[in-house]
C-alpha cells in the first residue's frame, strides 16, 4: 500500500490534516504523460485543489449567500450562475449536485463571428464542439466521449432551443437552427442527471433566447474576414404593455477554407411572450433556417492532409457532392402559477425539414440492385409536445411531466448520374416512409433535510418506437418494411453537501441509455430486407463527483470526476456499395477529470481556464472494418484500443482586458491532444495547439454603444486536423481546420430612450 499525503501549496498543516492509502497499482500510469494516468491521479487532484478552496480564509468567512452579481453587462457574461436545465427550476449553479455551465452570449459585446457553437462552447470543460469547415455535415458536437463517433449532425448529445427539442426521438440532431444573435444564453449539463432527457443523453445543450428588453433595442452588425467570409445580422427587442418581443434575422456567406466548400445560411428567430393575467405567460417561439446551397469538400487521406489541407477530393468535384436544406417549427409554452407552491407547463411544437444531398457513391457501385443511390431526399414533418407540474414547500421540490415526440420523414434515393453525366439526380433507387416516436415520463424530486444537506433523485421512463414502410420493392430489392420499439427506465441520484453559501461537493449516479439512430438501424449486414432487428441500444452506468465555488463576481470555480460505463457500444459492422451497416460491440468505458475556473484579475482583466483528461476506450475484443468493400469485419479490435473521435487532453485558456467602453483585446490558446480515427487505432489526428487573438474598441453614443473588432484565428498558422471522420471506409478520415484568418467587424446597439 502507498500512502498518499494530499497537501496543497501555501496551506498550513495545521489546518489541513488528510491522508488516505490507495493501492500501488492505482497510481500506475500508462499510455502518454498525465492523460494515461488511471483513476487515482484525477482523484487526488480532485480531493486536494478542493481542499485547498475550501481551506482558504476567504473559505471558512463565507457562510451566507454570495452578494448578487454586479449590474454591469460585462461582469453578468464573467461569471454567470443561473441554470435550469438540471432541475428544471431556476437555481445557481453552485446548488446543482451536476456539472452544468451557463454560456453568456452577446454578439454586440464579443469580439466573433456569432455563427457556430464552436465559437461559445470552448469555454465548458468536457465539451468538443469541433468545426468541420463543412456547412453540408454541421459541426461534430461530443460531451465527455459521447457524440464523437457521429459523422453527419448530432446524436449522442441532446440539443434544446427554448425547450424545443433539436434532436428527434431517434437521438439524431443537428445545430444549425441555433441563432446565436437571439439568445441570452447556452447551458450544457453533463454526466448523470443528462439521462433525465431520455433517449441519446450523453449530456444535454440548451439554448435560451432572451426575453424582450423594457425599453425598444436594435441590435445590427456586419463580420467580414478571410476565405469569403461574410456575415450580417439585425435583432429586434422590447416590450409594449404585456407582449415582449425579440426578432431576429442573419446571413452567412463563406467561400470556405477548402475547395469545393463555399455555403450560404439564412436564419431567422423570434420570441413572443404574452403576460396572461396574473399568473400566467405564454410564449411563442419561432424558428427557420435554409441551406440553399453548401458544397461538401469530404475528408482527405492522411497523404492528402500533408500535401494539401485545402483540397477538395477528386470524388467531390466529379460528383459536385453538395447539399440543400430548410427547416421551419414554430412552438409554444404556457406557464401558470396554481398557488404559492405549485406551476404547471406546457409546451407543444411542430415543425418541417427538407434535405437534398448529393454524394460521392461511384456509379459502378449503384449497379447492385440493393444500392439506394447517390442521391439523399428527405421530406418530412416532425411535432410533439410536454405537459409538466412542479411544486416547491421549501424543504422539498418535486417535479413530473409526460413528453411525446414524433418524426415523420419520407426518404428517397436516386442515382447521382444520368448516362456518363455525374452530380445529378438520375432513377429512383429507395423509396420509404420512416416514423420514429417516444413517450416518455419523469419525475424527479429534491429534499433539504439539514441545513446544508439536499439529495436528488429522479428518473425517467423512455419508450422509442421505429416503423418503416418500403415503397420501393422491385425485383431482388427485397421488402425492407418492419418495425422496431425500445423502452428503458433511467435512474439518477444526487447528494449535495454545502460547506458554505458559496460553496458545494457533491456526488451523483445514474444509468442512460441511447438507441440506434434510422440511419444506424436502417439496413442489415447480411443484406436481407427489414431493420436491424439484432441492434440494441447503447446502455451506460454514470457516476460523477464534484467541487464548485463561487465568490462574488470575482471568482468561479468548478472540478468533477466522473466516470461512464457502457455496453452494448454502437459501431461500424460492414461497408459495401456505398452503405454501412452497424453492430454492438461489447463495452467501453470514459472516464476522466474536468476544471474551469473564472478569475476576474482586476477590474479590467478576466482570466479563464478549462482544462480535460479523457480516457475513452474499448473494454471488449471485437472484429472491424478497415477498407471498402467490406461485407465481413475481419480485423482485430483489442480490449484496450481508444474510441475514436475522443481527445484524451483539452485545454484552453482566455486573457482579456478591457471595460465596458473604450480599447478592449484579448488573446486564447487552444490544446487537443492526439485522436485515433478508427476502431483498429492505427490512424491518428495529431496533437496541437492554436493560438488566437482580438482586438476592439467601443464606441459610447448618444443613445447605445457601437462595438468595433479584429480578430484574428489561429495566428502562428498551425495546420491541424479540426475535425475528423471517424471510421471512413475510405480512410478520408481528416477534415482539416481553418489557417490563419481574420474576422473584422462592427456590432451597433440601439437603446430608446424612456
Amino acid at each position: 500500500m502507498t500512502t498518499v499525503d494530499f497537501r496543497p501549496l501555501n496551506v498550513q498543516p495545521e489546518r489541513l490534516k488528510l491522508a488516505t492509502t490507495l493501492p500501488d497499482a492505482c497510481l500506475r500510469c500508462h499510455g502518454d504523460g498525465i492523460a494515461g494516468c488511471r483513476i487515482a491521479y484525477p482523484l487526488h487532484a480532485l480531493l486536494t485543489l478542493t481542499i485547498w478552496l475550501f481551506s482558504t480564509p476567504a473559505f471558512a468567512q463565507s457562510t451566507q449567500k454570495p452578494a448578487p452579481l454586479p449590474a454591469t453587462q460585462e461582469e453578468r457574461e464573467t461569471l454567470p450562475n443561473v441554470v435550469v436545465t438540471a432541475t428544471r427550476s431556476e437555481r445557481r449553479a453552485v446548488d446543482v449536485a451536476a456539472a452544468i455551465d451557463s454560456v453568456p452570449l452577446d454578439n454586440v459585446a464579443q469580439a466573433r463571428l456569432g455563427v457556430n457553437l464552436s465559437e461559445v462552447l470552448d469555454v465548458v470543460p468536457g465539451v468538443l464542439v469541433r468545426n468541420r469547415q463543412n456547412v453540408a455535415q454541421d459541426e461534430q458536437v461530443s460531451i465527455r466521449g459521447f457524440g464523437a463517433r457521429s459523422t453527419f449532425g448530432v446524436r449522442g448529445v441532446r440539443l434544446y432551443t427554448d425547450g424545443i427539442p433539436a434532436t428527434m426521438p431517434d437521438g439524431s440532431g443537428q445545430v444549425s437552427n441555433f441563432n446565436l444573435d437571439s439568445a441570452e444564453r447556452i447551458e450544457v449539463l453533463r454526466g448523470p442527471f443528462s439521462a433525465l432527457y431520455g433517449n441519446s443523453s450523453g449530456g444535454v445543450i440548451q439554448l435560451f433566447s432572451a426575453d424582450g428588453s423594457a425599453n425598444p433595442e436594435l441590435r445590427s452588425g456586419i463580420v467580414v474576414g478571410s476565405y469569403g467570409t461574410t456575415r450580417a445580422s439585425t435583432n429586434l427587442r422590447g416590450s409594449s404593455g404585456a407582449l415582449g418581443y425579440n426578432v431576429s434575422i442573419s446571413r452567412f456567406e463563406t467561400d470556405g477554407y477548402r475547395k469545393h466548400s463555399a455555403a450560404t445560411r439564412n436564419s431567422g428567430n423570434a420570441k413572443l411572450t404574452w403576460q396572461v393575467g396574473d399568473s400566467g405567460t405564454l410564449t411563442v417561439i419561432g424558428n427557420s433556417v435554409e441551406v440553399p446551397m453548401a458544397q461538401d469538400p469530404l475528408g482527405l487521406s492522411a497523404a492528402q492532409f500533408r500535401d494539401n489541407p485545402r483540397q477538395a477530393t477528386a470524388q467531390a468535384s466529379q460528383f459536385n457532392t453538395r447539399k440543400e436544406f430548410s427547416q421551419n417549427q414554430v412552438g409554444a409554452i404556457y406557464e401558470h402559477a396554481l398557488d404559492d407552491r405549485q406551476r404547471l407547463r406546457i409546451l407543444g411544437y411542430s415543425g418541417g425539414r427538407t434535405v437534398e444531398q448529393f454524394l460521392a457513391i461511384p456509379s459502378a457501385a449503384q449497379a447492385n440492385p440493393l444500392q439506394a443511390g447517390g442521391v439523399i431526399d428527405l421530406d418530412g414533418t416532425y411535432s410533439g409536445g410536454d405537459v409538466r407540474w412542479s411544486i416547491d414547500t421549501g424543504a422539498l421540490e418535486l417535479t413530473a411531466g409526460i413528453s411525446a415526440d414524433t418524426q415523420r420523414q419520407q426518404r428517397r434515393g436516386y442515382e447521382n448520374f444520368v448516362g456518363q453525366e455525374l452530380g445529378v439526380r438520375g432513377q429512383l433507387r429507395r423509396d420509404e416512409r420512416n416514423t420514429v416516436s417516444n413517450v416518455d415520463f419523469y419525475a424527479q424530486a429534491e429534499w433539504k433535510f439539514a441545513a446544508r444537506w439536499s439529495a436528488s433523485a429522479g428518473a425517467r421512463s423512455s419508450r422509442v418506437r421505429f416503423r418503416n414502410d418500403d415503397h420501393y420493392i422491385a425485383g431482388v430489392n427485397p421488402d425492407d418494411s418492419g418495425r422496431r420499439d425500445y423502452s428503458a427506465v433511467s435512474p439518477v441520484a444526487a447528494l449535495l453537501f454545502h460547506p458554505s453559501g458559496d460553496s458545494s461537493v457533491y456526488a451523483s449516479w445514474g444509468r442512460g441509455f441511447e438507441t440506434p439512430t434510422f440511419a444506424e438501424l436502417g439496413y442489415r449486414s447480411d443484406g436481407r430486407g427489414g431493420l436491424n432487428f439484432g441492434l440494441q441500444p447503447a446502455r451506460s452506468r454514470n457516476v460523477e463527483i464534484g467541487a464548485k465555488r463561487e465568490v462574488g463576481s470575482t471568482f468561479r470555480f468548478d472540478m468533477a470526476l466522473f466516470r461512464a460505463d457502457t455496453d452494448n457500444e454502437i459501431a461500424v459492422a460492414t461497408n459495401s456499395g456505398g452503405r454501412s451497416t452497424f453492430r454492438n460491440v461489447g463495452r467501453s468505458r470514459r472516464q476522466g477529470l474536468e476544471a474551469a475556473v473564472d478569475v476576474r484579475l482586476a477590474p479590467r482583466w478576466k482570466l479563464n481556464l478549462t482544462a480535460t483528461l479523457l480516457d475513452a476506450k474499448f473494454r471488449s475484443t471485437f472484429l472491424a472494418c478497415t477498407a471498402t468493400p467490406c461485407i465481413n469485419p475481419t480485423t482485430p479490435v483489442d480490449a484496450g484500443s481508444r474510441i475514436p473521435g475522443v481527445a484524451e487532453q483539452a485545454v484552453h485558456g482566455a486573457l482579456q482586458w478591457g471595460g465596458e467602453r473604450g480599447w478592449s483585446a484579448g488573446i486564447s490558446a487552444d490544446l487537443l491532444g492526439r485522436i485515433a480515427a478508427n476502431d483498429v487505432n492505427n490512424a491518428f489526428a495529431s496533437a496541437y495547439t492554436i493560438f488566437s487573438a482580438n482586438l476592439g474598441y467601443r464606441f459610447a453614443l448618444a443613445n447605445g454603444d457601437l462595438h468595433t473588432f479584429l480578430r484574428i484565428d489561429n495566428f502562428m498558422d498551425r495546420r491541424y486536423v479540426g475535425s475528423l471522420i471517424v471510421n471512413d471506409g475510405n480512410g478520408r478520415y481528416f477534415e482539416p481546420g481553418a489557417g490563419r484568418a481574420f474576422l473584422l467587424g462592427a456590432q451597433w446597439l440601439w437603446r430608446a430612450q424612456n
